[in-house]
């Protein structure tokens, strides 16, 4: 007999739709807007161009981008983010964020008025208060 299956964290289903780097990559160069297959594979060092399609074909099937076609012979078509694509901008800064704290201090995003590095915070705009994530119980919950 087993018991019931085990509910997949938040995380679990992030990754389970962009849980590879390319994919991010992928992602973080369509940020700015549409771009052809030619200019993905020149903005994403060192992804093959098979791997490029893969990656364009499970992000159109997570409805994360469209595929707008351009030509029909040959056919070509130019991709750009959903609404709901685009919303992982926020992750992906964070993300780029923790890594340029490891890796090179001088690419943390700083404020532009004073040169100050910018930190992340949970806020809570119903209490008013900012939630501390780092503490050994994060006061955050996925409902």
């Amino acid at each position: 007999m087993t018991g019931p299956e085990p509910v997949p964290s938040p995380l679990a289903e992030a990754l389970a739709r962009v849980g590879d780097r390319w994919t991010l990559l992928v992602v973080e160069a369509l940020l700015p807007g549409p771009r052809r297959f030619n200019d993905l594979l020149g903005q994403v060092p060192g992804i093959a161009a098979n791997i490029l399609s893969e990656r364009l074909r499970r992000l159109e099937r997570e409805a994360l981008l469209v595929a707008r076609p351009y030509s029909d012979r040959p056919p070509r078509a130019a991709y750009e983010l959903t609404a709901e694509g685009r919303e992982l901008a926020g992750a992906l800064q964070l993300l780029a964020h923790w890594g340029a704290r490891r890796a090179d201090p001088a690419e943390i995003p700083r404020h532009a008025e004073c040169g100050t590095p910018v930190e992340v915070r949970w806020y809570c705009p119903t209490c008013d208060r900012l939630i501390d994530s780092e503490s050994p119980d994060p006061e955050l919950h996925y409902v």
